[in-house]
């Protein structure tokens, strides 16, 4: 299968840190696939996905998304990189601005891109209705839906640019338990729909073991076992990965 994203020695050291929060991660994610990322809060999940984004500079390594090396991409092409790549954040309420309603939030990307007011309108409305949400929420602000709705159409937004890859960092973990489950099915459908790839990043195993195709398990920045999740789960090798699936089941 195709490779859409290869990490190649990512490794991230901050001016402040003797660690690398990152060192030498190296993955892949195949075209269709959802993979999850899990591991301790503090391990280096979400600097990883920062890196990917290129939200932050790696101090070494390499990140090509469709073959194409974005590690240091600027300008133009890193605007293209974020066509075929999005992220959807752990707090919903983060990814919109709380004096602007849930519509201008989602049809902010498509404004920009140059997509007429009539017509970014009806994909606005059209990619509330995919998520679940009547196309009534675009009049709505954020602090006037719940954890869930408010998710829901942060997901809306991040398909607005119809990307390939959908980078979801703990978006379900400021969520109640049915939240969660509502929110991982939504992406099960969102993914067969739109050909998506996902890295679904998180601690929850038993969620992961039910969504993902395949789990890196990341500890103290360092990438300490990859399998499916039954693999991961049922026979862990590392000590750490041992420790987690007994402290989860």
């Amino acid at each position: 299968m195709k490779e859409i994203l290869k990490a190649e020695g990512l490794t991230k050291v901050f001016e402040s840190g003797q660690h690398a929060a990152v060192d030498s991660v190296s993955f892949q994610i195949l075209e269709g696939e959802t993979l999850g990322l899990v591991g301790e809060s503090g391990c280096g999940k979400s600097t990883l996905a920062r890196l990917i984004t290129r939200l932050i500079d790696p101090s070494a390594g390499t990140i090509r998304l469709n073959g194409i090396d974005i590690t240091k991409a600027k300008g133009k092409a890193l605007r293209e990189a974020y066509r075929q790549m999005q992220m959807v954040f752990q707090s919903p309420m983060a990814s919109f601005d709380p004096r602007r309603p849930i519509g201008y939030g989602i049809g902010e990307a498509l404004k920009n891109s140059g997509v007429p007011k009539a017509e970014r309108k009806q994909r606005v409305a059209g990619l509330l209705e995919q998520c679940d949400l009547s196309p009534a929420y675009a009049r709505r602000y954020p602090h006037e839906l719940s954890g869930g709705q408010c998710q829901r159409a942060a997901i809306a937004r991040a398909l607005a640019v119809r990307p390939r890859l959908l980078i979801c960092d703990e978006a379900t973990s400021s969520l109640d338990v049915m939240a969660q489950h509502q929110i991982v099915e939504l992406l099960r459908t969102l993914k067969q729909k739109n050909r998506l790839s996902i890295l679904f990043i998180g601690h929850n195993l038993a969620l992961v073991q039910s969504f993902c195709d395949r789990v890196l398990v990341m500890h103290e920045g360092k990438i300490v076992e990859e399998g499916t999740p039954d693999q991961v789960i049922r026979s862990p090798q590392s000590d750490y990965t041992k420790r987690m699936v007994e402290a989860a089941f």
